[in-house]
C-alpha cells in the first residue's frame, strides 16, 4: 500500500515537469483510486519539496529490500543451528582426516600357532628360544560389572595364570555409584579363588572432575595391589580391560619363549555387542609386560611399536540384559557422547544391537577419508564362530545370547 501511494506521487511529481500545463495525469493502483497531477502538485506545495524526496528515498529502499533474505535469515539460520546442533559432532568426527594426524604404524609382528605344533617350534618359528620352564603370569583387571565376559576371559586364561588380579570399586569412572558386583557374585568364581588377590577402593565421588581422573586413580590403587600380589622381575603382566581377551594360545607363547620384547601389545579382533558383529582388528590396547620393579606402570595408552598380530578378542559392550547397557553408558569415560537423552532407551539400545550400528550414533573414529566411508553403517553381521574363547561354546546355554544369531537382549539387569 505504502509503495502505491509512494508511486503516485512520485509520477505526479515527475508530470509537473511536463511542458504542456493542460495535460492531467491519473492512474489507478488497486484500491486507490484516480489522483490527478494537480493533487501531487498540491501535496508538494504543501508538505515540502524535502518531504517527498524523503519518502522517494523510503520508497528506493522498500524496493531494494529482498524478502527471499529475510525467509532465510527466520528460518534458514535456526535450521541450520539446530542441524549442527544435532549431527555437529558427525560433521567433526567425518573432518578428522583434516584436523587430526594418524598416530604411528605399528611393528605388526607375524604370530604363528597351530595345536599340533611344538612349542620349541613355535617360539623358533618367532625368532625366539624356548625357555626350559615358562614364566608365572599375572593377569590384572579393573572391574565393573561384566560378569559374564570375566567369567568367559578367566577361563580361557585359567590354565595359564598364575595369579588373578582384581580391583573394583563402588563408583565409577564418571562418579557414578555403582554395587560391588564382584564380591557379591565372587562364589561364581571359585575355580580362581586359589589364585585370587582382590582389591576394593571406595570412589572420590568428585562432582564435574574428567572421568580419566577417576579412572588413572583406579589404576594407580591397582598398581599397588599387583605388587601385593606377589610380582616380580620378568614375570609377565596381562595388561587390559575385562573386554580385552588375550587368547590362552598367545599367553602360554610368551611364557614359554625367551627373547621376546620387554613390552608387547596385542592385537585383537574388535566385537561389538556380541561375536556376530566383528568390526576390525585393530584393537591395540591390550598389552603384556616382562615385569620390572620400579619401572612397570599398570597403564591402558600406547607404550611400544611392537604389536602381536591376532592374539585375541575384544567384545565391547557384550552385555546380557539391557540395563547393563544403559548403566555402562552413563559410567563410561566417554559419557559425553550421550548427546541425547533418548540414546538411552530401551527399545532403542534393543534395535541398536540388532542392527550392528553405534551406541552413540557416531561416525566411525578413522583417519582416513576412505576408511570413514567403508565403515558407515552398521557392522556386517558374522556368521563364523570359530576361533573363540573355548569356554563360550562349551556353555552354549549360558552364553548363547554372544553368539552370532541371537541379538535379543533381556530386560532387567545382572
Amino acid at each position: 500500500m505504502l509503495l502505491a501511494v509512494l508511486e503516485s506521487l512520485d509520477l505526479a511529481q515527475s508530470a509537473s515537469s511536463w511542458p504542456n500545463p493542460g495535460i492531467s495525469l491519473s492512474f489507478s493502483h488497486k484500491k486507490f483510486p484516480l489522483v490527478p497531477v494537480q493533487m501531487a502538485r498540491v501535496h508538494a506545495a504543501k508538505y515540502g519539496s524535502k518531504s517527498v524526496l524523503s519518502m522517494s528515498r523510503l520508497k528506493c529502499a522498500l524496493r531494494g529490500f529482498d524478502l527471499r533474505a529475510l525467509l532465510i535469515l527466520l528460518i534458514g539460520v535456526p535450521i541450520l543451528i539446530f542441524v549442527i546442533y544435532v549431527h555437529g559432532q558427525k560433521v567433526t568426527y567425518f573432518l578428522r582426516p583434516i584436523w587430526e594426524k594418524p598416530p604411528k604404524p605399528f611393528t605388526i609382528l607375524p604370530h604363528y600357532y597351530h595345536e599340533n605344533v611344538s612349542m620349541s617350534n613355535l617360539c623358533k618359528l618367532h625368532g625366539w628360544k624356548v625357555r626350559e620352564t615358562p614364566r608365572r603370569v599375572f593377569d590384572a583387571v579393573l572391574f565393573s560389572n561384566e560378569l559374564d565376559i570375566l567369567d568367559i576371559r578367566w577361563h580361557e586364561l585359567s590354565p595359564y595364570v598364575s595369579e588373578f588380579v582384581l580391583l573394583e570399586s563402588n563408583s565409577t569412572f564418571t562418579g557414578i555409584k555403582k554395587d560391588i558386583h564382584f564380591k557379591e557374585n565372587r562364589q561364581r568364581f571359585e575355580f580362581a579363588e586359589s589364585r585370587l588377590t582382590y582389591g576394593m577402593i571406595g570412589g572420590r565421588f568428585v562432582k564435574g572432575e574428567n572421568p580419566f581422573v577417576e579412572e588413572s586413580y583406579q589404576r594407580v590403587a591397582l598398581d599397588q595391589l599387583i605388587k601385593i600380589a606377589g610380582i616380580t622381575d620378568d614375570d609377565l603382566l596381562i595388561m587390559s580391560d575385562v573386554d580385552e581377551i588375550p587368547s590362552g594360545h598367545t599367553i602360554n607363547l610368551l611364557r614359554w619363549c625367551n627373547d621376546i620384547p620387554d613390552i608387547l601389545h596385542l592385537q585383537l579382533r574388535n566385537y561389538l555387542y556380541s561375536f556376530q558383529f566383528l568390526l576390525d582388528d585393530k584393537s591395540w590396547r591390550a598389552s603384556v609386560h616382562r615385569y620390572q620393579a620400579g619401572k612397570t606402570r599398570y597403564a591402558h595408552f600406547r607404550q611400544t611399536d611392537a604389536l602381536l598380530a591376532d592374539s585375541g578378542w575384544h567384545c565391547s559392550f557384550c552385555f546380557r540384559y539391557i540395563n547393563d547397557f544403559v548403566f555402562k553408558m552413563k559410567a563410561y569415560s566417554h559419557v559425553d557422547r550421550i548427546r541425547f537423552k533418548y540414546f538411552l532407551n530401551p527399545k532403542r539400545i534393543q534395535h541398536v544391537i540388532c542392527e550392528g550400528a553405534d551406541l552413540f550414533d557416531m561416525i566411525p573414529e578413522e583417519y582416513t577419508f576412505q576408511e570413514i566411508i567403508a565403515k558407515l553403517g552398521p557392522i556386517p553381521s558374522t556368521f563364523s564362530a570359530v576361533h573363540l574363547p573355548a569356554y563360550l561354546p562349551e556353555q552354549i546355554d549360558r552364553y548363547r545370547y554372544l553368539l552370532p544369531g541371537n541379538c535379543m537382549r533381556e530386560t532387567g539387569s545382572g
